[in-house]
């Protein structure tokens, strides 16, 4: 199983909306914030950026214009292509300027995360965190916590996603155990225990003062980064980003509550 992502800055949005199908237009007309309206749009480009890399579509603005994410009941993101059910699964997030979107095969549970690294209070920690996680923390120095809690946290969100449940679900009902023994500017693996039942498998990346976390059912492959070939004005998978220093393209994306 191959997840792909994608990541774009507001700097790569155009101008107009042109891009967007008529009931993404008129979504985007309600939004009033001006924080939300541009956010929601670097979501929905990175996402529409992210589809077509993984089915090899054109990224011309008609054709951008014919992939529609919509939310589902859950408020969690599905993709439509002319109008019909697209075969992807796709999940996003959105912090401090910069979009993420992961993309795999229709059918499989998805969820990702995108945290700006900062410290958090003892009472957040308590609030949301398993005794073993506080343990984990506790034995962290003061130095790298900000690191580990952000990772902690943005794991249980790319879980609760992948539940599509959000933050309706208490946070404790799951452990976060994360590789903590190489670098963290490449995709490193990480477990989710869920209910000490289920385990999703996850991986995640430091990189640019964020951390990225990518979480399914079956562990697969190191997520593979995708870009667009401005060549021929398509867009291909890059490469798996584990180990390579090619620039990633660059959104925290919560249209609806928790995506």
């Amino acid at each position: 199983m191959k997840i792909y992502w994608l990541e774009q800055t507001t700097a790569a949005l155009p101008t107009g909306n042109q891009w967007l199908s008529p009931p993404e237009a008129a979504r985007l007309g309600g939004l009033r914030i001006p924080k939300r309206r541009a956010d929601w749009r670097l979501g929905r480009w990175t996402a529409k950026h992210a589809v077509a890399a993984h089915l090899n579509l054109s990224i011309g603005l008609a054709a951008l214009a014919n992939i529609e994410i919509r939310a589902a009941s859950s408020g969690a993101p599905e993709v439509f292509l002319g109008g019909d059910p697209a075969n992807v699964a796709i999940s996003l997030s959105h912090s401090a300027g910069t979009a993420l979107c992961t993309v795999s095969s229709s059918g499989i549970t998805l969820g990702c995360d995108l945290e700006t690294i900062e410290p958090r209070s003892d009472a957040f920690v308590a609030d949301y965190f398993t005794p073993e996680e506080q343990a984990l923390v506790a034995q962290t120095s003061a130095q790298d916590q900000p690191l580990l809690l952000t990772l902690l946290w943005s794991a249980k969100e790319s879980a609760l996603k992948a539940l599509r449940v959000g933050l309706r679900l208490d946070t404790r009902c799951m452990q976060i155990i994360p590789d903590l023994s190489a670098n963290p500017d490449t995709w490193r693996a990480l477990t989710i225990r869920y209910e000490g039942i289920t385990e999703f498998a996850g991986w995640w990346r430091s990189q640019n003062h964020l951390v990225r976390t990518v979480v399914s059912e079956i562990r697969g492959e190191v997520p593979t980064g995708l870009r667009r070939d401005a060549s021929n004005v398509s867009t291909q998978a890059l490469c798996s980003l584990s180990g390579s220093n090619v620039p990633a393209p660059v959104a925290d994306c919560f249209p609806e509550p928790w995506w």
